[in-house]
């Protein structure tokens, strides 16, 4: 073979090694910055994790400690049924269908079938064009675009994840919130209704010295404005325990009239009313630690007020947080990719032939392929590339300061939560002995009233302080109730023992799939990506 001929043929020969060269490029080189975590932002100094407020396992289902099966059945029915929850579990499904995308562009990102058929007229002469043809394009990942774009994707998938277990600290924390209303207005209810019936009482008191004589009328109609006044109250409490038992009918995605048996009491408390049953003139003393038994307001035992540092960090709305971070990271490599030549082989193999109007199409005259390599640089940008480039990474800056930001919110609220929790308990105890002090009171001037030795503005105003310290100290044990639901919320729990049940629902599952071929995509491994190599 001579010379010529042989260097006919060696470019030929050469494609393996520019092929390999482009393939060991595309194997060693990824731009933009590998991400980092964010260091460990500084945490308060008084908070002391030899001596915490709840271990891990008390965080995680909190609610437990109410010790309440009402409240323990309601959060579970919410994880199951809520609407926000489904939601949330349907944005982790677009999130691994999106990683999807993205880990199929590693492939031949063209893959097309083309075909046409067109009639000619030239030079007063018709003509028949038809082609059809298999075309195949792919950029190949030098440096690193694509890659990048999976590691966005696959963090943008598991911060909505992280999503979803905050949005089931919300929901639990907003059912044992509600809750925690309705049984507070019932207590309310109750209480208000009890000192109906002993204002009641003293409006006959106040008739029968009247009748006698020894009061004027101005005392019988005092008596009957303090009554009225408390008995318009009445209206006010229903509804707020209405509107409690609506917003938990929304968050258990139920109607309300469907909720309400499940939130019925086996029996009304009986508050002991009168020592005196004949004459009801005297109420009975209960001291904090006995009202609690007719009390239907959820309590739990008295908290340490000592924090883990580290529990505040486990929360989800952190760890989303800092997903976005990493998603934003990649996005600063995927962008300077563009900044560089693209290199791409592509190829095409097909049927191309025009023939005279009325001749057959010839196949075995008519194939055409092509095969070969390409490049795409785009070098005259006039910096809009690289400005691209610090907009991404301003943005990653900024995710890194929300991230900060979402972590002294934590601290904030947990802050919050505590010490609002240790007022409201010191203030409770002051209502306690407020009620007592009320009561006695009552009691004496009832019977001061009663043998004339005082006025009835005495009396009206000992009844009104009693009626009025009985209802603040309930609301007072509502809050505590509330703070102790705020304080779980901020620590991030509710979500671990509500994450094992499905992410979409069975029956939604089977919706999807007769609309829409799902694949794997639907299968509980797949959706929260644990298919994937670590």
């Amino acid at each position: 073979m001579s010379r010529e001929v042989r260097n006919k043929h060696l470019p030929y020969r050469l494609w393996p090694m520019a092929l390999a060269g482009v393939v060991l490029l595309s194997a060693c080189t990824t731009l933009g910055p590998d991400y980092q975590a964010p260091p460990q932002p500084a945490l308060p100094t008084e908070w002391k994790p030899e001596e915490t407020v709840a271990e891990s396992e008390a965080v995680a289902d909190w609610w437990r400690l109410f010790n309440d099966p009402v409240l323990d059945k309601l959060i579970e029915q919410g994880a199951s049924e809520n609407l926000s929850i489904e939601a949330a579990g349907l944005r982790i499904v677009q999130a691994r269908a999106a990683l999807g995308i993205s880990d199929a562009l590693v492939f031949p990102q063209q893959q097309q079938v083309n075909g046409s058929f067109a009639a000619l007229y030239r030079n007063e002469d018709w003509f028949n064009s038809a082609n059809i043809s298999l075309d195949v394009g792919w950029e190949m990942d030098i440096w690193g675009k694509y890659a990048r774009g999976i590691e966005s994707a696959e963090a943008n998938l598991y911060a909505s994840i992280a999503s979803y277990h905050d949005v089931l600290v919300t929901i639990s924390a907003e059912i044992a919130r509600n809750y925690v209303n309705y049984r507070t207005a019932q207590e309310r209810i109750f209480l208000s209704r009890q000192n109906i019936a002993i204002q009641q009482r003293v409006v006959e008191m106040t008739q029968v010295q009247y009748d006698a004589g020894n009061v004027s009328e101005l005392d019988v109609q005092q008596a009957k404005t303090q009554l009225h006044a408390t008995q318009s109250s009445l209206p006010s409490l229903n509804i707020s325990r209405i509107q409690a038992r609506n917003a938990l009918a929304v968050l258990l995605g139920t109607l309300p009239e469907e909720l309400e048996p499940m939130l019925q009491l086996a029996e009304e408390p009986e508050i002991p009313n009168f020592v005196d049953a004949t004459s009801g003139t005297q109420r009975q003393l209960l001291l904090a630690d006995e009202a609690a038994k007719y009390s239907v307001i959820p309590t739990v035992p008295e908290l340490n007020p000592s924090i883990d540092p580290q529990l505040v960090m486990r929360r989800p709305d952190l760890k989303v947080a800092e997903m976005l971070t990493r998603a934003q990271s990649a996005r600063i490599g995927l962008t300077e990719a563009d900044l560089y030549p693209q290199f791409f082989l592509f190829g095409s193999v097909g049927l191309s032939q025009t023939v005279e109007s009325g001749d057959s199409f010839d196949a075995s005259d008519a194939l055409t392929a092509n095969i070969g390599p390409g490049l795409s640089w785009n070098i005259f940008q006039y910096d809009r590339i690289k400005n691209r480039v610090r907009i991404e990474d301003a943005l990653f800056q900024e995710s890194l300061t929300n991230y900060n930001q979402s972590v002294i919110t934590a601290v904030q609220e947990v802050t919050n939560a505590l010490e609002g929790y240790q007022y409201t308990l010191n203030k409770s105890r002051y209502d306690a002995l407020g009620v007592e002090a009320s009561i006695r009171a009552f009691n004496i001037s009832a019977n001061q009233y009663n043998n004339g030795l005082v006025s009835y503005q005495r009396l009206l105003s000992t009844v009104e302080k009693m009626t009025l310290r009985e209802d603040v100290y309930a609301q007072t044990r509502g809050s505590i109730a509330n703070q102790v639901v705020a304080l779980y919320k901020a620590l991030g729990g509710g979500w671990e023992p509500l994450s094992g049940r499905p992410i979409v629902k069975p029956e939604t599952v089977e919706k999807m799939r007769q609309r829409t071929d799902w694949g794997e995509y639907l299968e509980p491994a797949t959706i929260l990506g644990e298919d994937r190599d670590e």
